[in-house]
């Protein structure tokens, strides 16, 4: 613990732009009424080294001194605030698998719209490309089956959206998409409809149930997809068959698209 008082020590929220759970965490404390110091640590040179000196190399974190929390986990966010938090109701497991699937057929509409010669356009604010966010919707639901179907480490590292090199074209990408649907659909027909969901999460950002990383899956998923067609509509593309908020009920998804505090100020090649 730090020498500093909660009281002295100012709270900090360290985020980047883009970043799903970043926004939902400032979201979090703003609908409390919690004052927070906003450290962007892409344009704030001193953000990570703080946060190398908490022991820590990712985002989204709130931390008051040496005292600090994983954003992903709202309740733990709350203590380090200084305010309870009592949870919030969540969908059973069967209505978020279907929202889920919901969400990831958008997503491949989404991604089969964009252009293969804008594809790798980079996201602004972020290093991150269109491909790459497309990727990455996906790849979340693929982290979250490797963790039920073979215990795999749930790990900030897997979900990286780093390309896999066979990922190469756009096809390659909607090939990948469909493949995450099936395996995601035959494992609830096989074996998830009978999961306890109320077992340890085991993933690397806090001590959550199950049923919270699956929720999490969903509308992690859900806010990039958001972004998606963001993407296109910033590309002058109409959605097609855009979500609307019923796509997204009962999902505890942030207020914004992009960020609150970041407009999308345009992209670059």
């Amino acid at each position: 613990m730090s020498s500093s008082t909660p009281e002295q020590a100012p709270l900090k929220v360290y985020w980047q732009p883009g970043c799903s759970s970043c926004l939902k965490t400032k979201e979090f404390l703003l609908e409390h009424g919690v004052e927070f110091e906003s450290v962007n640590v892409l344009e704030d040179e001193s953000g990570f080294a703080e946060l190398q000196e908490l022991g820590v190399r990712l985002v989204p974190i709130v931390a008051r001194g040496k005292d600090w929390a994983n954003g992903a986990v709202f309740r733990d966010v709350a203590r380090v605030a200084g305010f309870q938090w009592g949870g919030h109701e969540m969908l059973p497991p069967a209505q978020m698998l279907e929202r889920l699937n919901g969400i990831l057929a958008g997503a491949r509409r989404f991604a089969a719209q964009i252009p293969e010669d804008v594809i790798d356009t980079m996201l602004p604010d972020r290093p991150r490309s269109y491909r790459e966010l497309a990727y990455h919707i996906f790849q979340i639901p693929d982290v979250f089956l490797n963790r039920v179907e073979h215990d795999t480490p749930y790990t900030y590292e897997a979900l990286i959206s780093k390309l896999p090199p066979e990922i190469a074209t756009r096809d390659d990408l909607l090939e990948y998409a469909d493949e995450v649907v099936e395996r995601l659909n035959a494992w609830w027909e096989r074996e998830g409809r009978a999961t306890d969901f109320t077992q340890p999460g085991k993933v690397y950002y806090g001590d959550v149930a199950l049923h919270e990383v699956l929720e999490r899956t969903c509308w992690h998923s859900g806010q990039h997809t958001r972004q998606l067609a963001l993407v296109l509509e910033k590309l002058g593309i109409s959605p097609d068959d855009p979500l609307g908020d019923d796509a997204f009920a009962g999902l505890p998804m942030p207020k914004n698209v992009w960020d609150n505090e970041k407009t999308w100020e345009g992209a670059h090649r």
